[in-house]
């Protein structure tokens, strides 16, 4: 970068970018969120839920149930690991979708009748916020800089 009408040059093309860079963005977002609703499943919520609430013990009938079923008594959300390995996400466009194709992480992440909500896309995608500030401020570096992550 050799001058300020370099630098708006870039900053401006920044703007109109939809392209590779803005994928790779997203996808580092999706990526990010998907790992850490993937590692949530299983055991209960931590502190730092944000907004959201903390996982309800499991019912007592529930563990029964599992420990008759073969499955460990106490890891919320997981028994064959279906619903964890169902995680993913997809770029489109300038957004990034993050979510499960079974009808059961809804019922768990939002909570039914008889099932208490149990958050784990919501409480992934609030924690790792706080990184993506980082993340965006080295890309926009980066590109400045007239390099490409």
């Amino acid at each position: 970068m050799n001058s300020f009408a370099d630098l708006a040059k870039r900053l401006s093309a920044m703007g109109e970018d939809r392209g590779p860079e803005t994928k790779a963005f997203l996808e580092t977002v999706g990526e990010a969120i998907e790992k850490e609703a993937k590692a949530e499943i299983g055991h209960y919520q931590r502190t730092d839920t944000g907004p959201f609430p903390e996982w309800a013990e499991l019912a007592p009938s529930t563990k029964r149930d599992r420990v008759r079923k073969g499955f460990t008594e106490n890891d919320p959300l997981l028994r064959t690991g279906e619903l964890r390995d169902s995680i993913t996400h997809e770029v489109r466009g300038v957004s990034v979708a993050i979510g499960s194709d079974l009808d059961i992480a809804v019922y768990q992440e939002m909570g039914t009748q008889h099932i208490p909500p149990r958050p784990f896309l919501r409480v992934a995608a609030w924690r790792i916020r706080k990184d993506l500030g980082k993340l965006y401020l080295t890309r926009l570096r980066e590109r400045l800089l007239g390099r490409h992550l």
